[in-house]
C-alpha cells in the first residue's frame, strides 16, 4: 500500500518491531517520526532511514508514560510536518514472574507503558486527526490479547485492555474519519523475546531449548517465529486501509498459534 506523504508516528521505534514498522512505512513513502525513550537510539534509527531517503525521518525523544513528553513529541511532529496521519502505539517491555510473587511496582510499570502509553499517545494525536478529517490508530497487541500464558499477568492484562481501547477509539473516531486496529503478533525473535527465554527456563524449570520449542512455538503450525517483516506488513495494511470497514478489528500474526 502507498503511504506517500503520510505522517506517521511509531513509538518504541528505535529497534525491534517498531523500527521494522517505521522502515516499512518509510519505504512506502511516509514521513516517519521515530519516537523512543532512548533519544540516542532514535537518532541513529532516523539517520539510517535518512541515508535511504533524506528528509522523511525524525527522531523524537518520548517516554510514553510521561504526559508532558508525549504531548511535546506529538507537537514536535505536527510543527514540522503539519499533521499526523498514523499512530502506531508499539512501545513495550516484558517482565516475567509468577503472579503470587509479582512485584506491584513491576505490575504498575507494565500497565503504564502498555496501557497508559497507548492512551496518552492516542489522546495527543486525536485532536489533529479530527481537525484534518481522518487518520489511523494502530495499537500493538499480542496473541496475549486473546490468550493467557503463565508468568505474564500484567502483560496479558494490558494486551487484553488494548482491545477494548481500540474499540472505543473506533466508535468515537468514526464520525471524524479515524480508524483503530490492533495488530496481535505471536513470538517475534527480538531482544525483548530473547530476554524471556532464560527467564522462563528458570521459572518453569526447563531448558531454554524447551522454552523455544514447547512454550513459544509449540502451538504454531510450522514451529517458526513470526518475523518483524510479517508484523510490519500487517501494520502497513491497516495504515493504508482508508475506510471504516475494518475499524475496531484485530489481526493475529502468529503462524497459526492462535486462530479465530
Amino acid at each position: 500500500m502507498n503511504l506517500d506523504n503520510k505522517v506517521c508516528i511509531v513509538t518504541g521505534a528505535a529497534s525491534g518491531i517498531g523500527f521494522g514498522i517505521a522502515k516499512r512505512y518509510h519505504a512506502a513513502g511516509a514521513r516517519v517520526a521515530i519516537a523512543d525513550r532512548n533519544a540516542e537510539a532514535a537518532q541513529q534509527a532516523a539517520a539510517a532511514l535518512d541515508a535511504i531517503a533524506p528528509g522523511r525521518a525524525l527522531a523524537v525523544a518520548m517516554d510514553v508514560t510521561s504526559e508532558a513528553e508525549v504531548n511535546a513529541g506529538v507537537e514536535q511532529v505536527v510543527s514540522l510536518w503539519g499533521r499526523v496521519d498514523v499512530l502506531v502505539s508499539n512501545a513495550g517491555v516484558q517482565i516475567v514472574n509468577p503472579l503470587d510473587t509479582f512485584a506491584y511496582a513491576d505490575w504498575k510499570t507494565m500497565l503504564a507503558i502498555h496501557l497508559d502509553g497507548a492512551f496518552l499517545t492516542t489522546r495527543a494525536c486525536l485532536p489533529h486527526m479530527y481537525k484534518q478529517g481522518g487518520g489511523a490508530i494502530i495499537l500493538m497487541g499480542s496473541v496475549h490479547s486473546k490468550e493467557a500464558s503463565k508468568l505474564k499477568a500484567p502483560y496479558v492484562t494490558a494486551k487484553h485492555g488494548l482491545m477494548g481501547l481500540a474499540k472505543v477509539i473506533a466508535k468515537e473516531g468514526a464520525p471524524h474519519g479515524v480508524r483503530a486496529n490492533v495488530v496481535c503478533p505471536g513470538f517475534v525473535l527480538t531482544p525483548l523475546v530473547e530476554k524471556q527465554i532464560p527467564e522462563q527456563a528458570k521459572e518453569l524449570g526447563i531448558s531454554e531449548e524447551e522454552v523455544v520449542k514447547r512454550i513459544m512455538l509449540g502451538q504454531t503450525v510450522d514451529g517458526e517465529f513470526t518475523t518483524i517483516e510479517d508484523v510490519a506488513e500487517v501494520a502497513l495494511f491497516f495504515a493504508g486501509f482508508e475506510t471504516n470497514a475494518l475499524t475496531g478489528q484485530s489481526l493475529v500474526v502468529s503462524h497459526g498459534w492462535f486462530m479465530e
